[in-house]
């Protein structure tokens, strides 16, 4: 079987794909991966990745969704726009990235599509060649939901044409509640990069990981900054991922280190707690550890993320002015936060894995 599996050009939007696609592989199937941007250093982990968004500019693109629509610009940026703007962005993305992708399904003849929620282009260019698509969700929104929006902003009428053959859910039901589709455990990438030895050894303090978007916008680097302004009184060792330049422009305190690319998810199972920006990536991957997890509400579907993780019990949504070394000392020594976080991964662990999916795949194929 051969399977094409198309994504929006972010590489926070591949990489939650990256174990199924691995999965297929595994199993003797040809995969082929089409996205763009950043997305395409997903090349490191053996994938050919086609470059199907070359030229988009995705924060060029939200730049001028935001002149021309300022109100709902400020509903985005403050995690308040539900739909609307994401729509609106990803249906230009979808609109430029169409041609390329048709192009490269023509060549690459998949018997089967896999597409992300927002890139709705590899869904349309399947329905045009016949083949069956199948939606495969990779954050805790709703991916038919978003595929819907997406799709009527492109003009597309989705009812009993989109999200497709069928729906992989990832998100843990203890958290997003039990929708309709086929389970499968959210198993994190591993991330890029390689992991210094001293990250593979117990930490003298608890120790507390601090990682960044992958996605440049407003306030990248707020959440570092509040960790670190607090991190001399707080009892902790703290590991920055990625740090901005802003953040090192002056000596990092004493227990303060600084990291470049790691595989996050080899690193989090020796910590005791990890702060982020609220990408659905980060949330996966410190449910899927069993790590209490400290989210700073943002932009996007991050403070949705965040509000969910802190209904949940698995960790606190806490805004990156309120970060307190009393807040990072609750974050690692709370037991109801551990005790959930850890319940979660577990409930991720019971679900399918991507390899007990395959064959289900494989089926829509023929």
């Amino acid at each position: 079987m051969r399977v094409m599996i198309v994504s929006a050009p972010l590489l926070g939007h591949l990489l939650p794909m990256v174990p199924t696609a691995q999965a297929l592989r595994a199993a003797g199937h040809e995969v082929l991966l089409a996205a763009g941007g950043d997305a395409l250093a997903v090349r490191q982990s053996g994938f050919a990745v086609d470059d199907v968004a070359p030229g988009i500019r995705i924060g060029r693109l939200a730049g001028g969704v935001l002149l021309r629509h300022p109100l709902l610009g400020r509903a985005e940026l403050a995690g308040r726009a539900g739909t609307r703007m994401v729509a609106r962005l990803f249906a230009e993305v979808n609109r430029r990235m169409a041609p390329a992708v048709r192009d490269r399904m023509d060549r690459f003849r998949p018997d089967l599509v896999l597409y992300e929620p927002l890139a709705v282009a590899g869904a349309l260019a399947a329905g045009r060649g016949g083949e069956p698509a199948v939606l495969h969700e990779n954050s805790l929104f709703d991916g038919p939901e978003l595929v819907r929006a997406t799709a009527a902003r492109l003009g597309v009428d989705p009812p009993g044409g989109l999200p497709g053959a069928g729906v992989v859910t990832i998100a843990p039901p203890r958290v997003v509640g039990v929708r309709a589709g086929w389970p499968m455990s959210g198993v994190p990438h591993p991330g890029l990069g390689t992991l210094p030895d001293w990250l593979r050894e117990p930490p003298a303090a608890a120790r507390i990981l601090v990682s960044r978007s992958t996605v440049a916008g407003p306030g990248g680097s707020d959440v570092m900054r509040a960790v670190v302004r607090v991190a001399a009184r707080a009892d902790a060792e703290i590991v920055l991922v990625r740090p901005e330049r802003a953040v090192l422009r002056r000596p990092l305190p004493a227990r303060v280190r600084a990291v470049d690319w790691i595989p996050i998810n080899q690193a989090l199972p020796g910590c005791a707690g990890v702060v982020h920006h609220g990408g659905a990536g980060s949330v996966l991957g410190a449910l899927a550890a069993g790590v209490p997890q400290l989210v700073v509400p943002g932009s996007g579907d991050r403070r949705h993320n965040a509000e969910l993780v802190a209904a949940s019990g698995a960790g606190l949504a806490v805004a990156a002015r309120d970060i307190t070394a009393d807040v990072l000392a609750r974050l690692v020594t709370d037991p109801r936060l551990a005790t959930t976080a850890r319940e979660v991964r577990r409930e991720m662990l019971a679900m399918p894995a991507p390899a007990e999916l395959v064959p289900r795949l494989a089926a829509l194929a023929g």
